[in-house]
């Protein structure tokens, strides 16, 4: 199968800023402690990768990233079956809020609020797989899959959805 060359794994990036709510502190000591504590939490960067990444293969050596972006974006014989656009479309509006709010329930820790924030976006990213239905498949695709469901034949692809976060 064709490579896409340059895209290699098709993965979604995601960073996020953070806004600090300001906060009043009184008295010289309780004020450094205070900024030292929050300077160790914040001086901790990572970063939140989502979707199909270099080790996910098909058997004969195939890369799901590679039918994944063909699936997403289209090729000459299929059409686009953009599950990952719609659903970066739909659902980022939900995740710098949702991160904020993971930040200030986690203490500030970067690695525990995007790990769980990349469980609930790879959850999505599986789910708009599974919810596609449309364009439909070719009656030639139905007849030799034996089933009507875009997206899913060895659920390799779906299951090989995943997220990584590096600190």
């Amino acid at each position: 199968m064709a490579d896409f060359g340059a895209v290699s794994a098709l993965a979604f990036l995601f960073v996020a800023e953070v806004v600090f709510e300001m906060a009043t502190i009184s008295g010289g000591k309780k004020l450094e402690a205070a900024l030292i504590d929050m300077a160790r939490r914040v001086a901790k960067p990572a970063t939140l990768q989502v979707g199909f990444f270099e080790d996910a293969t098909y058997p004969d050596g195939t890369s799901v990233a590679t039918v994944a972006a063909f699936n997403n974006f289209g090729t000459k014989r299929a059409p686009p079956r953009p599950f990952f656009t719609n659903m970066v479309h739909d659902k980022s509006p939900e995740w710098a809020p949702a991160l904020a709010k993971l930040l200030k329930a986690n203490n500030m820790d970067a690695v525990k609020s995007l790990t769980i924030l990349g469980d609930g976006i790879n959850g999505q990213l599986q789910q708009s797989i599974n919810d596609l239905v449309s364009p439909p498949l070719a009656e030639s695709t139905i007849k030799r899959k034996g089933f009507d469901k875009p997206l899913i034949d060895t659920t390799r692809m779906i299951n090989s959805a995943g997220y990584k976060v590096n600190s």
